[in-house]
């Protein structure tokens, strides 16, 4: 996926001006590329255009006008880009209840090491990859960067909607599996040709 660039980008002006059109085109595209895997993990697989309106936002409420710090903000979501062959996902730990946050996160320690989330299709698995430094010894984050690697045979599964492909977390005492919608196996290959 071609990374993003300064010339991506709109200005501030332009940008104030079709903020709620272009708003309203990444809900709308973000809706096909979320699954929750259940009732407390959701999945957010990212594109150029999801990462391109997050990069904007950021300049936006930051009010990041010094090219220098444009381009920071461009390398930290170039990195979220899915690369050939790999699907690239924001995961949430979404855990609504203040009182409950600690203790679902602590139950959530580990998720991040191991064979812990997966796709499946075609009888193999596309275990996730995830980035660093979200969690240590005492503590992890609600929020991670994962990468899938699905193999051929994995994406002629996506590509064939008679064939189930399922998302999974395995983590503990949480254990969850999902089918994945056919418009979200849709945007899959639409990233894995990109």
């Amino acid at each position: 996926m071609k990374r993003l660039g300064r010339e991506d980008l709109l200005s501030t002006q332009d940008y104030e001006r079709q903020r709620e059109a272009f708003r309203s085109r990444i809900i709308e595209l973000k809706r096909k590329r979320r699954i929750s895997v259940g009732p407390l993990i959701t999945l957010v697989f990212e594109n150029r255009e999801t990462l391109l309106f997050q990069v904007q936002e950021m300049i936006r409420v930051e009010r990041i006008v010094d090219p220098a710090k444009v381009q920071d903000e461009l390398d930290v979501y170039n990195e979220l880009l899915p690369g050939p062959d790999e699907l690239s996902a924001t995961l949430l730990i979404e855990i609504t209840e203040e009182a409950k946050m600690k203790e679902w996160l602590d139950r959530f320690m580990g998720l991040d090491r191991g064979q812990t989330l997966a796709i499946t299709a075609n009888g193999e698995q596309a275990f996730a990859e995830f980035e660093g430094g979200h969690s240590h010894e005492t503590k992890i984050s609600a929020v991670h960067f994962v990468r899938f690697r699905p193999t051929t045979a994995m994406k002629e599964a996506f590509a064939d909607l008679r064939k189930p492909v399922t998302i999974g977390v395995t983590h503990g005492g949480y254990r969850e599996d999902v089918p994945v919608p056919g418009s979200m196996r849709e945007e899959w290959l639409s990233d894995l040709s990109a």
